[in-house]
């Protein structure tokens, strides 16, 4: 029940183009998901201006042929991305109630994935590795600065410091909306923050929502397009607000292999002018 979700986010300047900017987050891939590879191909057809991924792409030690297959229609694109654990350690057989305990113990896995093949593979493409770094490049005619971190859920992050002056657009980008990238980034004066991570939940209850974010991000932006650190859709006037967008992403650990009322799903953001 994959699903393309959609939102219109106002941070470019006056008279800029619309950007189409496609987010896709925690595929958690195996070989064997030929539906989700051919659904994330198939997202090619919306004809995005930018792809920017945000980790945990896979979820077996043999699925690196499997995300860039996935990933091949979009290689061609303007691009960039960040990792989380799932791109560097395989997932292993846990007690699924851990997640439901926001204090319990991280434990880093013993099994290595190809990370690095895959980094190589992106980079070789053209896309902009955000690993604790800074880049920039330009899309329709905007320039974008971008600053992004490596994965905060294994305490990997490392903020880079302070780089050339922004650009018309200054985007944020980290795999785990942890507190502590929100506000640096807020900080730093990105425009939007896109994070993935949290899998919206992955069990959630109708009229109440995700009942954990496996980080230290409150339940009620789990997913979707918020403000931080205040609200933001809505009160599209409110100044000193980071446009943050948290993708519930297409996966799950091949070990607990369930979702409720929260469908795997990528997301395409329209960026306009701010005031539209």
């Amino acid at each position: 029940m994959y699903t393309l979700r959609r939102h219109t986010v106002p941070v470019l300047p006056a008279g800029a183009d619309p950007i189409r900017l496609l987010h896709v987050s925690d595929m958690h891939l195996v070989p064997s998901q030929r539906d989700k590879i051919a659904w994330v191909r198939d997202l090619a057809s919306e004809a995005p201006d930018l792809v920017v991924t945000t980790g945990d792409n896979m979820a077996h030690t043999r699925a690196l042929p499997a995300v860039l297959e996935a990933y091949a229609p979009f290689l061609d694109m303007p691009g960039a991305f960040v990792f989380g654990s799932n791109d560097y350690y395989a997932p292993e057989p846990k007690n699924p109630a851990r997640y439901l305990v926001p204090t319990a113990p991280k434990r880093v896995p013993d099994v290595e994935l190809p990370a690095g093949e895959l980094a190589a593979a992106f980079r070789t493409a053209g896309w902009l590795d955000l690993s604790n770094r800074r880049d920039h490049l330009t899309v329709r005619g905007t320039d974008i600065s971008l600053v992004g971190v490596d994965d905060p859920h294994l305490d990997m992050d490392c903020f880079p410091d302070d780089g050339d002056s922004q650009l018309a657009l200054h985007l944020g980008v980290t795999h785990a909306p942890y507190q502590r990238v929100l506000g640096a980034m807020h900080d730093d004066g990105a425009d939007l923050i896109l994070a993935g991570h949290t899998h919206g939940g992955q069990l959630c209850l109708p009229g109440f929502g995700a009942l954990i974010t496996n980080c230290d991000l409150d339940r009620g932006r789990a997913s979707g397009l918020h403000g931080w650190p205040g609200p933001r859709p809505g009160s599209p006037g409110a100044e000193g607000s980071t446009w943050l967008h948290v993708s519930a992403g297409l996966g799950t650990s091949p070990y607990t292999p369930v979702r409720f009322a929260c469908r795997p799903e990528a997301s395409l953001l329209t960026l306009v002018p701010r005031g539209v």
